[in-house]
């Protein structure tokens, strides 16, 4: 593909893995996604979706392999697949682990200190591949023929969303942020749950018009209001206000909860494209889910592996 994009979820659960029956169709493995340029590889978040990934690119031969993680935060879910990623042994690839400014290594650090001799048999100075730390800028940068651009995002010790963009193709990657806690017309859309939530204007500029936007939707509205609130974490509906109100094109339904098993996910589903319609909008709502791939230059094409 010359231009455009190239997404595939690898991982989609939140908080930690789930294998078992009531997954199937959604997956179980934590945060991981894929998104390709050309030959051009960036990789979002590095939990244990990322084994999945090394499988596949061992698979395909791919040598040398050259990849840039970009990750939302550290917490476990994020990071737990990197000492698993086969790819970081073979020497002959080489791996950009990025901050958000320079001198900024804290994601270069932490994948480091998770793989200490108290946590895990191998450490991290004894991989075999090329990891070096690298960096964005507040203004955002151009990475192999690709602009990124990030926002500080509202979760428990901060995390970071990420906008792609190359040729007219945008891709906006925005995990564990929980948009219910600035809602603009809090009172009003209290009293009228039908309403749509006007979110800020920093949030709603960095997605506006994304081919796809990839976002945590892991609460119903039930969960949110009677015990979640405060977790990190948005309501889906809340998601799906911000995707309308930005003119996101597909809205990918993203970080599901360890509790909620296919069922459940289905219900949110439906209940978020409800919702969208209910506000005139024609954006594409979806639940994210291992194996799906999308083509971003094509928004109508999308095949399962």
């Amino acid at each position: 593909m010359a231009e455009g994009f190239f997404v595939k979820f690898w991982g989609a659960r939140g908080s930690i893995p789930t294998p078992g029956w009531q997954h199937r169709k959604y997956g179980g493995n934590t945060p991981c996604v894929e998104v390709r340029s050309g030959e051009h590889l960036f990789i979002c978040d590095g939990g244990t979706g990322l084994r999945e990934l090394g499988i596949e690119l061992e698979r395909q031969g791919r040598t040398p392999i050259v990849a840039h993680l970009l990750f939302s935060h550290p917490h476990w879910d994020h990071i737990q697949g990197f000492p698993f990623f086969t790819p970081a042994y073979n020497p002959a690839n080489t791996f950009y682990i990025y901050g958000t400014e320079a001198g900024d290594t804290r994601y270069f650090d932490l994948l480091s200190g998770q793989m200490k001799s108290d946590y895990f048999p191998v450490k991290f100075s004894d991989l075999g591949s090329n990891i070096l730390p690298a960096s964005l800028s507040r203004d955002g940068v151009e990475v192999e023929g690709v602009r990124i651009s990030w926002l500080s995002q509202l979760h428990p010790g901060g995390s970071l969303g990420y906008r792609f963009e190359r040729s007219g193709s945008s891709v906006v990657y925005s995990t564990d942020n929980e948009l219910d806690t600035v809602i603009q017309n809090r009172a009003e859309s209290d009293a009228d749950p039908a309403l749509l939530r006007r979110l800020p204007d920093d949030y709603i500029d960095f997605v506006r018009g994304a081919d796809l936007l990839i976002a945590d939707a892991q609460y119903t509205d039930e969960e949110y209001l009677t015990t979640t609130a405060g977790y990190g974490h948005p309501r889906a509906t809340t998601v799906v206000d911000a995707a309308v109100q930005a003119e996101v094109k597909q809205l990918a339904l993203f970080h599901h909860d360890p509790m909620h098993g296919d069922v459940e996910i289905d219900a949110k589903i439906v209940n978020c494209q409800k919702r969208a319609l209910s506000h005139g909008s024609e954006l594409v709502v979806f639940g994210a889910r291992e194996n799906v791939e999308l083509r971003i230059d094509d928004p109508s094409r999308a095949s399962e592996s």
